[in-house]
């Protein structure tokens, strides 16, 4: 992004409310939608063509590591994800645990984490290890290592129903041939396309 592109940002029409429910604990088992965006809202994973996403060499590691994220964490289960331009949508399913889980269990779960302590088998554990490993690969590749690829913040909510879960899944299918009106286009002139909010 060029530095004068940081004035087509609109606040009122490009942020994002991050529905996080008070004292919610997010690693408990249930649904949930995430949504992480590049630095700087760059277009570094591909392009919009005819309404479908063509995955650039970024792209392409990104969709990786996002599968990747359920091989390390047994408690993790991925439906379904989309990779834009410059972010990524996934619903993620924590299954519940059995209570006589072994610590052994849980290495890799939050070892990539930055300090800030996370629950091991937390939401936030699993996006920190996926952006972490993710940002690895994608500097390696680019030659570019310590170069931020994420903003710092991802956005999530609880999927409370099955409804609720398909509206979402539908979003994401949809959301290619809608990328003029993304929230997170940086090129956005048209009404804001968002999320479907719960009822």
């Amino acid at each position: 992004m060029h530095r004068g592109d940081k004035m087509n940002y609109d606040p009122t029409r490009h942020h994002r409310r991050s529905i996080r429910l008070p004292a919610y604990d997010y690693a408990q088992a249930g649904a949930y939608f995430v949504t992480m965006v590049t630095h700087q809202r760059q277009c570094l994973f591909g392009e919009i063509v005819g309404g479908q996403m063509r995955l650039a060499a970024y792209g392409q590691v990104v969709s990786e590591q996002w599968l990747r994220s359920a091989l390390v964490r047994g408690e993790i289960e991925l439906d379904a994800f989309i990779v834009m331009p410059n972010h990524i949508h996934g619903i993620v399913i924590i299954r519940a645990q059995p209570m006589d889980v072994g610590a052994h269990d849980r290495v890799g779960a939050h070892g990539r984490a930055p300090q800030l302590y996370r629950p091991p088998r937390s939401l936030g554990s699993l996006v920190a290890g996926f952006k972490s490993a993710a940002t690895k690969r994608v500097n390696e590749i680019r030659g570019m290592l310590g170069i931020p690829v994420w903003q710092r913040n991802y956005y999530e909510r609880v999927i409370r129903n099955d409804e609720e879960l398909n509206r979402i899944r539908q979003y994401m299918i949809d959301n290619p041939a809608h990328w003029e009106e993304d929230s997170e286009n940086p090129n956005n002139v048209g009404e804001v396309r968002e999320p479907p909010l719960p009822d």
